[in-house]
């Protein structure tokens, strides 16, 4: 069942910098009815876990939350065994189990899986349906994890504890209380981290695992892109924690430096000035000299070879300005790729960011950058006031850069290209090249042929 002082404590976090005030205790905001619309604590959790596809993942409830979350992010993996996330598993519960309790069919259902899939683990989600009527599904993953020796993981993310970012955090505490620390790896290297937040949308961590390659790093663990079952369980034995962007995983971090001393460090991959920075933070916070002299190394041959690509990229994107509405960390870290290329950013939507998101949006954009609160409603005005030449936005935002008649690219999770590591900022630069010679906004920028004077 949902833990109300769970839920207090995640929204509560001591090692968040937006605690409002944490003499007095006060953390997050909680979530008023009706704000889960667009994005409930059940998305948050699927999205955070579903990237294992060595697991099963069940939905404990009706038919249509499996639809409304099922594949929402192109989380690429390179799992060569059979990927249980291109499969959809609900209990399908009925009036029937609403009235009488849907634990037996839980079970079945566990049967039926271990069966026909042998997955290496199942992560069972509650949805708001089985939430309220009460199923004990802590109890029936316990006997069905005893029965088949497998880990059976219970998370309880129903859709109106919270948005996505709450389910996000309850998905940590499923893996953390559940899977981390039962099982040993074969072997550790003192240079062992795991990442954490990175959903490897599109292929990001691609982008930057060859350098950690390249410098001696190993990843001993993902949670959860390109993440594997076996691995994260192991995850108590790496010597650092990097969260890559995703601050709602930071309690899943600061517990697991209390539990089993594990420092953390947090960085953005998007960008040559943030990819940088990112792989000093590590070697650094490793603290080996031969590691950080190697990164140093690796980081001065990267760079000099990114900039002689930029180069042509470069001259054509002088003067161009960008106005950014996306969300969370991508506020800022999009932001300084796009800087990167020699792109003025002078508005950036701050609507679904943390405090610390926001600050960090300031300092990219300076004084002057605007940092929308509304921005469905302020894009367009921005675009009118500084010039701007291209949004970078969601789908939906397409339409304000037709009508403002300026180009357009879809930088959310359903953008098909990574924009992560030094080869992902050559991607954005092609993207924004391919944008401004797009004659689709060619023509739309000119007068129809009945407004033109003869």
């Amino acid at each position: 069942m949902v833990n109300r002082a769970k839920i207090k404590e995640l929204m509560n976090e001591s090692a968040c910098s937006h605690s409002k005030d944490k003499k007095k205790g006060e953390g997050c905001d909680m979530p008023k009815p009706g704000m889960a619309a667009g994005g409930c604590a059940f998305d948050g959790a699927q999205i955070s876990l579903f990237p294992y596809a060595d697991a099963v993942h069940l939905v404990h409830g009706p038919q249509t939350c499996l639809g409304a979350s099922w594949e929402t992010r192109e989380t690429l993996s390179s799992y060569k065994g059979r990927d249980h996330t291109s499969m959809g598993f609900t209990t399908g519960i009925t009036t029937n189990d609403v009235i009488f309790g849907g634990d037996k069919r839980l079970s079945d259902s566990i049967d039926y899986i271990v069966e026909h899939y042998t997955p290496e683990a199942i992560f069972v989600y509650s949805t708001c349906v089985t939430a309220m009527v009460g199923d004990d599904i802590d109890m029936t993953c316990k006997l069905s994890a005893q029965k088949y020796s497998i880990p059976i993981v219970p998370v309880h993310a129903p859709g109106f504890v919270g948005g996505k970012n709450l389910g996000s955090r309850i998905a940590g505490e499923a893996v953390l209380e559940h899977l981390i620390g039962t099982k040993e790896p074969e072997f550790t290297t003192p240079y062992d981290i795991n990442l954490i937040g990175d959903y490897n949308v599109t292929g990001d961590m691609w982008q930057y695992l060859p350098l950690f390659e390249k410098i001696g790093i190993r990843v001993l663990s993902s949670l959860s892109g390109d993440g594997r079952v076996g691995e994260i369980r192991t995850a108590h034995r790496a010597k650092l924690n990097v969260i890559v962007c995703a601050k709602s995983l930071i309690t899943l971090c600061r517990k697991m430096e209390e539990t089993y001393g594990i420092p953390w460090v947090s960085v953005s991959f998007y960008g040559k000035r943030d990819t940088s920075f990112a792989i000093l933070e590590i070697v650094n916070a490793l603290g080996d000299e031969a590691l950080i002299q190697k990164a140093k190394e690796v980081i001065a041959e990267e760079e000099a070879k990114l900039e002689a690509k930029l180069f042509p990229y470069k001259k054509l994107f002088a003067g161009k300005k960008a106005v950014l509405n996306t969300g969370g960390n991508k506020a800022w870290s999009i932001a300084s790729g796009l800087q990167d290329l020699g792109i003025e950013v002078v508005a950036t939507s701050i609507r679904k960011s943390t405090a610390e998101d926001i600050e960090k949006a300031r300092e990219y954009l300076g004084e002057s950058g605007v940092l929308m609160k509304a921005p469905a409603s302020e894009q367009a005005k921005v675009i009118d006031q500084f010039g701007a030449h291209i949004l970078l936005a969601g789908g939906r935002s397409l339409y304000t850069a037709i009508k403002k008649k300026i180009s357009f690219i879809d930088v959310n999770q359903e953008k098909k290209v990574s924009y992560g590591g030094y080869e992902g900022l050559l991607n954005l630069a092609q993207d924004l090249k391919c944008a401004f010679a797009n004659p689709v906004f060619a023509n739309v920028s000119k007068k129809a042929p009945w407004d033109i004077q003869s």
